[in-house]
């Protein structure tokens, strides 16, 4: 099974990459530099990155912003649409879940003033930083399990007013942030905020994310 996963940076996208390689899937990158549509791939996989242009959702820039990839905003916006079009399973990872957010009517804090508790310190990408509480009765719930799960995290934006159709699967448990959607009506439609791919190797609750998502391609 084939799955495209977006990117900008090359060395970014590896975990990803990799993370979709332990779970049987092959990856296929696509980046505004080397675009394509999904004809041929089962699924789709929205990686992290840079912050959105908050003109997507109708939001003036705060200067805390980081600079806007237009092409990149463009690129993924189109191959989500394609994708939930056509009931193609979609997994969105911080970024990636913001994105899924705003382009189902959402909108983003744009900054955190408590962003300290949202990024692991230090190099070790798979240090989990803080707990989400998984709601009970959801998919996430049926992949991880509900209740507490210790996650890593780096962003300092986060959803704001969820968009239609979405449904707040998990919070985390220090400020009530939230850090996971889903869609219900979609055979798989899954965003989370933090970064499973950083953590599959050391936490076996989170190689199910990508093994669920493995499951869901046709």
């Amino acid at each position: 099974m084939k799955a495209g996963l977006t990117f900008s940076e090359p060395h970014k996208a590896e975990p990803y990459a990799d993370a979709l390689r332990q779970a049987g899937i092959e990856p296929v990158l696509i980046s505004p530099g080397d675009p394509r549509g999904l004809a041929g791939l089962q699924g789709l996989v929205l990686s992290g990155g840079t912050d959105l242009n908050p003109a997507r959702y109708g939001a003036a820039p705060d200067p805390r912003d980081e600079e806007p990839d237009d092409a990149r905003d463009e690129l993924e916006s189109g191959l989500l649409a394609e994708a939930l079009a056509a009931d193609l399973p979609v997994l969105a990872i911080c970024r990636g879940m913001q994105l899924f957010n705003v382009a189902h009517g959402g909108t983003l804090i744009q900054h955190l003033e408590n962003s300290a508790v949202h990024c692991v310190p230090g190099n070790d990408k798979a240090l989990p930083v803080h707990q989400i509480l998984v709601e009970p009765g959801t998919r996430l719930a049926a992949i991880l399990g509900e209740g507490a799960h210790a996650v890593n995290s780096r962003h300092h934006q986060a959803v704001e007013r969820v968009g239609a159709g979405l449904r707040v699967t998990a919070r985390s448990t220090p400020d009530g942030v939230i850090e996971a959607l889903e869609r219900g009506d979609h055979r798989f439609a899954l965003a989370v905020q933090w970064h499973p791919e950083d953590q599959v190797r050391r936490d076996a609750a989170q190689r199910k994310l990508f093994e669920a998502f493995g499951a869901a391609l046709e």
